[in-house]
């Protein structure tokens, strides 16, 4: 765990009107996360070296392995119960909403005590299916004033696997006593270098979000193929070279019209001849809304940021700092990053997110409320 949960992390958390909604909601943005990680592709640099991967997203899921060897599947199980297929940081196993249950295609470790236990006080099997394979792995971290509280009370058990289960999205109960109510965590985007990058990445999820309720989108798509593009997403420019499977018609329900193809990162945002892509679904949502002029400014630019870094007009930041690293005058291509180049590009990056200095290979010249 030495690179850190968070690390080049942007996470973001969507509150929703109900339990159904906050399924739906984790059902839906699954096919995206990997979509996310390649348009935010921030992390080429490891431990002083430059690699050829552009994501956190392996990385810190190798770091956070905390598999026994029995658990990996290397020895027979003796001291371990289950098991289990991957590390706690990793991609879902299983969709929550029951119509979605037949794209459940991996298989899924669960603990079948727990898992009964859910059935008979009332949680319906997708739910508890999911709860139970939570409850597959050990405690990290155990406080010795929280071993024995009043479960009726405390949510600090459960909430002790549930945080440590970090997966490319997360489905959050409500506290106890508390006004918070169903949210879901969308956790694959990474963090960029400026401001406007990073609210331009989340609006357009949120945007995303309630063009999916509004127009009732469907991106499900099998679990696999989410794992096979997650793996693609971390690919070096992956944003620009590589395919991902998505679902052709995303605005139907017809499961005989549930085909999926291949599309690169600009297919699926910006469209194509038989895919209208987000940024189009957006606008469309934005025009049935009543916005003010400002906001509608704001929006547009993060929306136009975001058409062109799908595109290639922009660089992802992870492109943008390996370009930085190869055309350095200390780089000996030999993949090390020295001191004076580790300086330079921090420096580079300060003057660049406090606007002292423009890249306009990684950004134009947008102006918002936050930038004028």
């Amino acid at each position: 765990m030495g690179f850190g949960m968070g690390c080049s992390c942007l996470q973001m958390t969507f509150q929703a009107q109900s339990l159904e909604e906050a399924r739906h909601l984790y059902d839906q943005l699954t096919p995206l996360t990997p979509i996310m990680l390649a348009l935010s592709a921030s992390s080429p640099i490891w431990r002083g070296y430059l690699s050829d991967i552009d994501c956190r997203w392996n990385i810190i899921s190798a770091s956070c392995d905390d598999r026994t060897l029995e658990e990996m599947g290397l020895e027979p199980l003796k001291e371990n119960r289950f098991v289990i297929n991957k590390s706690r940081y990793g991609n879902i196993d299983s969709y929550l909403c029951e119509e979605n249950q037949k794209y459940n295609d991996l298989p899924l470790t669960k603990d079948e005590e727990l898992f009964q236990d859910l059935i008979q006080n009332g949680v319906d099997e997708s739910l508890a299916k999911h709860i139970a394979h939570l409850f597959i792995r050990d405690p990290l971290v155990v406080f010795e004033e929280k071993l024995n509280i009043n479960d009726d009370e405390e949510t600090d058990h459960f909430e002790n696997i549930q945080s440590t289960n970090w997966q490319n999205m997360r489905f959050k109960p409500p506290p106890i006593n508390s006004s918070i109510g169903w949210r879901v965590e969308f956790r694959p985007t990474e963090v960029q270098i400026t401001d406007f990058e990073n609210a331009a990445l989340v609006t357009f999820i949120v945007l995303i979000t309630r063009a999916i309720l509004s127009f009732k989108l469907n991106l499900i798509m099998p679990l696999s193929k989410v794992d096979q593009n997650m793996e693609t997403s971390q690919k070096k420019d992956a944003c620009l070279n590589e395919k991902f499977y998505f679902r052709k018609n995303i605005q139907t329900d017809n499961e005989a019209e549930c085909e999926l193809v291949e599309m690169s990162v600009n297919e699926i945002v910006n469209g194509n001849d038989q895919f209208p892509g987000f940024i189009h679904i957006i606008n469309e949502y934005l025009s049935n809304m009543d916005v003010d002029v400002d906001t509608q400014c704001t929006i547009k630019q993060y929306l136009h940021f975001i058409e062109e870094r799908a595109c290639g007009k922009l660089m992802t930041t992870a492109a943008w700092i390996r370009k930085f690293v190869r055309s350095h005058p200390e780089y000996r291509k030999d993949s090390r990053i020295n001191e004076q180049i580790n300086y330079d590009l921090m420096w580079r990056i300060y003057l660049i997110s406090t606007g002292q200095i423009k890249c306009p290979e990684l950004l134009n010249q947008y102006e918002t409320k936050s930038t004028i």
